[in-house]
């Protein structure tokens, strides 16, 4: 039996708020298997933007372990962490995040400028990524030149750049009609399809149904873990 790809056991998350302690996440055990479609659910107190920030390395725990992809990320100081982000974990925001006076095609290429790819296989690499997500003729756009589909768009293509083994997205279609919701779901059914584990945090239950799993937090703790009977087709 191969490991899982996230192991989180007893993760624990307190802040301190002046004299007084916040314990955010009360001992969390997870497992996430490689290939998985997991969205994390809860209401705005419940932990899970908490908990995604630890997935994500972008912050660590009080106490317990986090296991991701054979490596024990719960100990690691910043600058380590800094490298297992950029290379296992791929970010799609909200608000897309994308830096206003580059490219489409110089936006995907920069998380392999850290990983110290050259030039040539930067351009390369990125085109491959815009035109998986439909962008090929948008390369040199800059994002106030794109609409807010294409702009969530070009931010998917930076999370696959580097081939990370999780894609991590945060309310992804939060600033999105609908209509372009939809687009960008499919993308990541896509995306899902060929193999990557997706993380999606959301409070909407139309874009969880999305997932093949659901796990809802309430009150720093795992509420329910539920998986969904996929169709299978003889």
């Amino acid at each position: 039996m191969s490991q899982p790809l996230i192991k989180i056991t007893n993760i624990k998350r307190n802040f301190a708020l002046g004299d007084e302690i916040v314990y955010v996440l009360k001992g969390i055990d997870l497992e996430i298997n490689k290939g998985e479609y997991v969205a994390l659910m809860g209401p705005s107190g419940s932990g899970k933007s908490t908990l995604m920030n630890l997935l994500g390395c972008l912050d660590t725990p009080t106490s317990g372990s986090y296991i991701l992809n054979g490596k024990d990320v719960s100990k690691m100081k910043d600058n380590e962490l800094a490298g297992i982000r950029n290379k296992e974990i791929g970010f799609v925001f909200q608000t897309f995040n994308l830096l206003p006076r580059m490219t489409a095609l110089d936006n995907v290429a920069l998380p392999m400028i850290y990983a110290g790819y050259s030039k040539s296989d930067r351009k390369a690499r990125a085109e491959v990524v815009l035109n998986q997500v439909s962008l090929a003729d948008r390369m040199d756009h800059q994002p106030n030149q794109l609409s807010g589909g294409q702009r969530q768009r070009v931010a998917v293509a930076r999370a696959l750049v580097n081939n990370p083994s999780i894609i991590l997205a945060d309310e992804p279609t939060g600033n999105l009609d609908s209509k372009t919701s939809l687009e960008i779901m499919a993308l990541f059914n896509e995306i899902h399809a060929n193999g990557n584990t997706v993380i999606l945090v959301t409070h909407e239950e139309e874009i969880a149904a999305y997932a093949h799993r659901v796990i809802r937090l309430r009150d720093g703790m795992i509420e329910s873990d539920t998986r969904k009977k996929l169709d299978v087709k003889s």
